[in-house]
């Protein structure tokens, strides 16, 4: 993939620049930031009852956080320490104690009253439990008599109504893989993993437009680039130490400029506090700002090469990188065709910009040497995310922006580890070492030593779906087995969410603590498995970063939940109770053996049987994939894939487009009531003032948002918004959202919509209404 080495941490500059500060007051003192000295304070109160071995996840292990992938407190992008407020926040999942029997015990009503957020802090799981149907609390299990029921209830069901489910959190190679091969040997392929929600559209563009899974560059690309385009990513929040890299960036001369619907306070100042001059007088980041329509980039990025092959006409080679697009570049004709045939007029609908902005930004990304384009889920989140991403690729590929240094495409990831779920296998459209097809299931049988199962699996959504099934049906789901995870809040439509986990015969949450889906009913029991962190697995473990690192993160001495396991040895465990007859092919003594067997079926992870102490790390593919624009596609080039836009209809009167977003949170996992970044609460709808005026809404008044299906009450609170687009907080949005629609080809729920916003007084009153007609009628 590539042959040039990742330069190791670089040095940030020692003399301050005034020109990027935020402001002269120390602190930001007075403004609305993160109270980065509270918050660890915070941290610090929090794990009072563990603080060495908290010290000692912070300075040994590898974060399991976000996927930057910071070692104790340093990374291979920057020399200096390193730490976050997310970071911090995730630690105490690390530090507690076990719940009390009295709380874990307690009737199953009591505990329902609580939110996940209060769950989380009872404690971890600290044996293996069970509540059978019509129960009414949690028993206490053994680990045989756990494993016997669930192993009794695979051998009971054809493997088509069974089905694995991973979750990102803190999760290892060395867990993917193993679950991935343990659902193989059970004989299903309904396996899937927490990036069919955030980023799998990203595989499927980068795979069909270049032949890659994953970022193409390295962080260091960042600093040094002409131009940082972050598209839909708020990086600043949720992966705060990557302002870090934005700052190095900006001392360099990086313009950094951010496509949001939303101007994200986060991307327009920062205090960062691992560097002085910055924790003391913050850091502006963001050059400008494009604000478009939620569902607008596709568009947006139609503008920007329509201006290039307009420039083109009049100045050949004053846009496009001819040399690179003939001789690395497929389609060329095909896309220029598709572009040229847009309207300007249209472009501006769609995209929610004049033609002036979108031709300045054309100029700008024209008169760079390089760039590096990032973004998450304002991109992936959408029915047509896939084609957002290509387009993305479109962008760079005709700029011969791939391939270089300081040039590249990059997925940022929100959470440790879940880049390398799909190439650990755990999902249903790869197998460990490539995609699900007929030579790599060929070569897994041969390694393995079993059969792999030749049918299609079903991604997380639909299994949910199949739940719900008659039970007749041949793939009726009654088995569900979960790492981790909280579907009622990350997928959409919570009540059908609900009906799904409920009617399953068994679920299984093999886990660390409770949260609201281990408490709902199912049809014959709930069993609940309790699962070591990264840092107390035996061996270590190791995780992949968004840049393809691969680091190792020891075994950190510490207290222990006595009957936590490993979470690769439960799945082995597992399959050797379900099919005791193959025990011995399945059969791996520890960590280290695991990974030699993970580099066999993965061969791009080869070198990873060598990691085995605290700073082992190495880059998969170099420092950049296509290296000299050599793709890893048939014919050795990139492939620029015309798409359409999506239409955007003019919305009614009361009409809006909705989008989540993120605010004191880690993923799902809410930390706090207040944003810190806006002030605004959970219950906040943010909507521009002057569509608030046109609809004769008032900050903080109380409004409704609802469609055909569901109706989430909100306050209004005044934010610079494209206009027509509003943002709400996820999960709390999710009620908006329908279960059932999918992005085509990566699979992802749509996570933006249409909806309807009223006052809650006209809401309740034409509710009142309607109801009283119906009943006159009646």
């Amino acid at each position: 993939m590539g042959t040039t080495e990742h330069p190791g941490p670089q040095k940030l500059p020692v003399r301050p620049d005034p020109k990027l500060w935020v402001s002269t007051v120390p602190f930001g003192l007075g403004k609305l930031k993160p109270k980065h000295i509270r918050d660890t304070m915070k941290t610090l109160w929090h794990n009072r009852d563990n603080l060495p071995y908290a010290a000692r996840i912070l300075t040994q292990g590898v974060c399991d956080g976000c996927a930057l992938g910071v070692s104790g407190l340093y990374d291979r992008t920057l020399n200096g320490p390193h730490i976050c407020t997310t970071r911090l926040n995730v630690l105490r999942l690390n530090t507690m104690p076990a719940i009390k029997p009295k709380l874990l015990h307690a009737d199953i009503e009591e505990l329902r009253k609580l939110t996940s957020a209060e769950l989380r802090e009872l404690g971890r799981v600290p044996y293996p439990l069970v509540r059978r149907k019509g129960e009414r609390s949690f028993s206490r299990l053994s680990w045989n008599e756990a494993l016997d029921l669930v192993a009794a209830k695979f051998r009971e069901l054809p493997p088509e109504q069974t089905a694995f489910y991973l979750t990102a959190r803190g999760i290892t190679n060395e867990s993917y893989y193993a679950a991935a091969k343990v659902a193989r040997l059970i004989g299903t392929n309904h396996i899937d993993n927490a990036s069919r929600i955030c980023h799998s559209p990203s595989k499927t563009a980068l795979k069909r437009s270049l032949g890659i899974g994953a970022s193409s560059c390295s962080y260091s690309d960042w600093i040094g680039t002409d131009v940082l385009v972050f598209w839909g990513s708020v990086a600043a929040n949720n992966q705060p130490v990557s302002t870090k890299y934005m700052y190095a960036a900006k001392r360099k001369g990086t313009k950094i400029i951010v496509i949001n619907p939303y101007r994200e306070p986060a991307m327009d100042g920062y205090w960062i506090p691992s560097i002085a001059e910055s924790a003391l007088f913050g850091t502006k980041l963001a050059d400008d700002f494009y604000q478009v329509n939620i569902g607008g980039d596709i568009a947006l990025m139609h503008g920007v090469m329509k201006a290039w092959f307009e420039m083109e006409r009049e100045r050949p080679g004053s846009a496009i990188d001819h040399l690179y697009v003939r001789e690395h570049v497929n389609g060329f004709e095909e896309l220029r065709t598709k572009v040229l045939e847009q309207q300007w007029t249209e472009l501006e609908v769609s995209s929610g910009l004049s033609a002036a902005r979108m031709k300045e930004l054309a100029v700008l990304l024209a008169g760079a040497k390089s760039a590096v384009f990032v973004w998450s889920m304002g991109l992936t989140q959408h029915r047509h995310a896939t084609d957002n991403i290509s387009q993305v690729v479109n962008l760079a590929l005709l700029r011969g922006f791939i391939g270089r240094e300081y040039c590249g495409v990059m997925p940022i990831r929100g959470h440790s580890g879940v880049q390398s779920a799909g190439e650990m296998g755990a999902e249903p459209a790869s197998l460990p070492g490539g995609d699900f097809d007929e030579y790599n299931r060929l070569r897994l049988e041969r390694l393995w030593g079993f059969p792999v199962p030749n049918w299609r699996g079903d991604i997380v959504g639909v299994s949910l779906e199949n739940a719900l099934l008659p039970d007749n049906h041949p793939r009726r789901l009654k088995l569900y087995y979960m790492s981790g995870g909280n579907f009622l809040e990350t997928m959409p439509d919570p009540a059908f969410i609900r009906r799904s986990l409920e009617a399953l015969d068994i679920r299984v949450h093999q886990d660390i603590i409770l949260n609201t889906s281990t408490l709902l009913d199912a049809k014959e029991a709930v069993i609940v498995l309790p699962a070591m962190t990264r840092y107390e697995q035996p061996g270590g473990g190791t995780s992949t970063s968004t840049e393809r690192m691969i680091y190792f993160s020891p075994e950190i001495a510490g207290p222990r939940i006595e009957e936590a396991r490993a979470e690769w040895e439960i799945y082995l465990d597992l399959a050797s109770r379900v099919k005791p007859e193959l025990r011995e092919l399945i059969a791996v003594s520890d960590a280290r053996r695991l990974r030699e067997e993970i580099a066999k079926a993965a061969p791009d992870y080869e070198g990873i049987q060598y990691l085995g102490k605290q700073g082992d790390v190495f880059q998969r593919g170099g420092a950049w994939l296509c290296e000299g624009g050599i793709c890893p596609t048939p014919d050795g080039k990139g492939r620029l894939i015309p798409v359409d836009i999506p239409r955007r209809e003019a919305a009614s009167r009361g009409e809006f487009y909705v989008t989540t977003r993120r605010g004191k949170q880690f993923n799902s996992m809410i930390y706090g009531e207040r944003d810190s970044f806006n002030g605004t609460n959970r219950s906040a709808v943010l909507v521009n003032p002057t569509d608030a005026r046109l609809h004769s809404i008032t900050e903080g008044e109380a409004i409704v948002l609802h469609n055909d299906h569901g109706t989430l009450h909100g306050e209004a609170r005044f934010a610079d918004i494209a206009q027509g687009n509003l943002a709400v907080n996820f999960p709390e949005g999710n009620v908006l959202f329908p279960m059932g629609v999918y992005e085509s080809r990566a699979g992802i729920p749509e996570y933006n919509i249409a909806v309807s916003l009223e006052k809650t007084e006209q809401f309740l009153f034409r509710k009142d209404r309607n109801y009283s007609k119906k009943g006159t009628l009646e």
